[in-house]
């Protein structure tokens, strides 16, 4: 990584896979993984298998002359897994490319990780699939509600270690997958077997997909 390294505090503009908007800031830390980006007062994660380019830009003198407050999480031997490690608990933002939605990383499984959302309660993401995992200050909450009225809840169904052993879980259950990123699809997850899945969508039809296109699972 010495060559991305090279580039540590200086702003630059990154472009990543499955996101039409770039995002502009700071590279403040750089894993084997991972590069941290500090934009708009906040601290931005992002897994380097999304990269697709970066390039230095012109200092914003707003920004250029201010010091980033401490990150919400520790950044002692960075990684991409113990950045989602440490973000349990602490509200954030995780995007699925030009799709995000906020809560919290309550579990973590060899593939994927369970995000509470208050709006989509458990939601199943790939790892892979994750473009950015934003952590908001200590003490913040969603839509400025009290604690009390979004209890982080576990997931109801156990948890397999994988992704696919998860979706044999939910054979018979109606699904939403993707939330709305393409391919977005939503009905009966009626089998899965091997790498294909067939779901039935409301008007009865059926359709296969391979779970490597899965980014997300969302059971209503």
């Amino acid at each position: 990584m010495q060559l991305i390294t090279s580039w540590l505090g200086k702003q630059a503009e990154f472009v990543l896979s499955g996101c039409k908007n770039s995002i502009q800031g700071e590279i403040i830390d750089i894993g084997n993984d991972i590069v941290v980006v500090y934009e708009n007062y906040r601290y931005i994660y992002i897994p380097i298998h999304h990269l697709q380019q970066i390039r230095l830009t012109p200092n914003r003198s707003n920004m250029a002359d201010s010091t980033p407050p401490d990150p919400a999480i520790d950044h002692s031997k960075i990684s991409y897994r113990k950045i989602l490690m440490n973000s349990r608990g602490i509200f954030s933002e995780v995007s699925l490319g030009d799709q995000s939605i906020h809560g919290y990383v309550t579990a973590i499984m060899n593939d994927y990780f369970v995000f509470f959302s208050p709006l989509h309660h458990s939601v199943y993401i790939s790892v892979k699939h994750l473009k950015y995992i934003v952590p908001y200050p200590v003490n913040t909450t969603p839509f400025s509600l009290r604690h009390d009225h979004f209890p982080v809840q576990p997931a109801a169904i156990s948890l397999s270690r994988t992704l696919d052993q998860q979706l044999l879980k939910l054979e018979g259950q109606l699904v939403t997958l993707n939330l709305g990123a393409k391919p977005y699809r939503a009905g009966l997850l009626k089998s899965v077997e091997g790498n294909l899945l067939e779901l039935v969508e409301a008007e009865g039809a059926s359709l296969m997909m391979h779970t490597d296109h899965i980014q997300a699972i969302h059971v209503p």
